[in-house]
């Protein structure tokens, strides 16, 4: 069975659970500096405890989604290999969609999970979309839901 039909024949089922990952405010600062997004709201502690909604700093939402390769373990060591046989190449092609239904605070313990939304054929290689779900470990909200376009190629 070939990428192309082994993801077609995945769609709508769930393929992995990742690991669960806890979120400190030294990763929010490293984020916070390496993008110049200094809002209070990521890196003030003492001020986010008092005027924030959530009184607490919150991981920027797009740290989350920058942490999407670690939480899915995308590029561990063999997982290309496995997951697509007989190919060479991976592009990330973009998002379709992306939201942050739930903060991120520090203390939280997040994971992603990954669903088979679609897959066709892109020329010599293969498009799949993948639904991504970060969850709050006992939020009823996720943090983020993706959608991935990824590119496999021969």
């Amino acid at each position: 069975m070939g990428v192309l039909e082994r993801y077609q024949a995945l769609r709508g089922t769930e393929i992995e659970v990742g690991e669960w990952l806890l979120m400190d405010q030294p990763r929010i600062d490293a984020f916070a500096e390496a993008t110049g997004d200094q809002q209070w709201i990521h890196i003030d502690p003492q001020r986010a405890a008092l005027e924030s909604p959530y009184k607490s700093t919150i991981a920027h939402g797009f740290l989350t989604l920058s942490l999407l390769p670690l939480l899915t373990q995308a590029n561990a060591p063999g997982q290309f290999e496995k997951n697509y046989p007989g190919m060479r190449l991976r592009v990330n092609y973009g998002l379709n969609r992306v939201r942050f239904p739930a903060p991120v605070r520090p203390g939280d313990r997040i994971r992603a999970r990954t669903s088979v939304l679609e897959a066709q054929p892109a020329g010599d290689g293969v498009e799949i979309i993948y639904r991504l779900t970060v969850e709050i470990a006992g939020a009823d909200k996720p943090a983020c839901v993706a959608e991935q376009v990824v590119r496999v190629y021969p």
